[in-house]
């Protein structure tokens, strides 16, 4: 029998996981969708627009171990990136370097809230009791080692304005990498972790790209 398939008609707004809204109570029916839901027929077979409670009942997809494990790891890149964010207001008096590091710190503490309410309305845990290795620049893309943090933290100035630059876009890089990654292994397909690896796709695309400027620039 042939697959039927799925289309949605109208404007669909998104929001990236839906954490800070408010949650209903739990005894409340959710509502049914009111935007028109066309079932795609069979080959030679009409079309059918579903009724509200036919829609409602649509299976979403489920989140599977693919997006723990990439929640998690996101998790430990964001917070490297703040790591280094944090060495910039005592390094740098450039106003640019100052105002891309603040916006970035702020984006990725309130992504890290984000990626931890996930977590935990779902009942897993933040942190992998049973990780079989440790978060490194080998094991995740993009992360600097230990001598590179330590080079940045040690630098001033101008050398510090290009390797914060130089660093951050690689680190950024990894975060696309990783958004690929968690495509290529079936895993994304949840509504709320599909719309945070697309965010963090366009929104690092666009910083990258702003960085490449300013590395340019100089």
């Amino acid at each position: 029998m042939a697959k039927t398939r799925l289309l949605v008609v109208g404007a669909v707004t998104l929001t990236v996981l839906g954490l800070t809204g408010c949650t209903p109570p739990a005894d409340d029916a959710a509502p049914l969708p009111t935007t028109p839901v066309v079932q795609l027929g069979a080959p030679g077979e009409p079309n059918r627009t579903l009724s509200p409670s036919e829609a409602a009942a649509l299976d979403s997809p489920e989140y599977v171990e693919e997006d723990v494990l990439f929640v998690r790891d996101m998790l430990h890149h964001h917070s490297q990136a703040i790591q280094m964010t944090g060495y910039v207001d005592e390094r740098t008096s450039d106003d640019d370097i100052r105002l891309l590091a603040e916006r970035m710190e702020v984006s990725q503490t309130d992504e890290i809230t984000q990626l931890e309410t996930w977590l935990q309305r779902r009942g897993e845990p933040v942190r992998d009791p049973d990780a079989s290795h440790e978060h490194d620049a080998d094991s995740m893309p993009g992360l600097l080692t230990d001598d590179e943090l330590a080079q940045l933290e040690a630098a001033e100035g101008d050398e510090f304005d290009e390797m914060f630059l130089e660093f951050m876009i690689r680190h950024h890089q990894g975060a696309l990498e990783m958004v690929a990654e968690l495509y290529g292994s079936g895993g994304g397909q949840e509504s709320d972790i599909d719309a945070f690896a697309r965010h963090v796709e366009a929104d690092q695309s666009i910083e990258i790209a702003r960085m490449q400027q300013m590395l340019a620039e100089r």
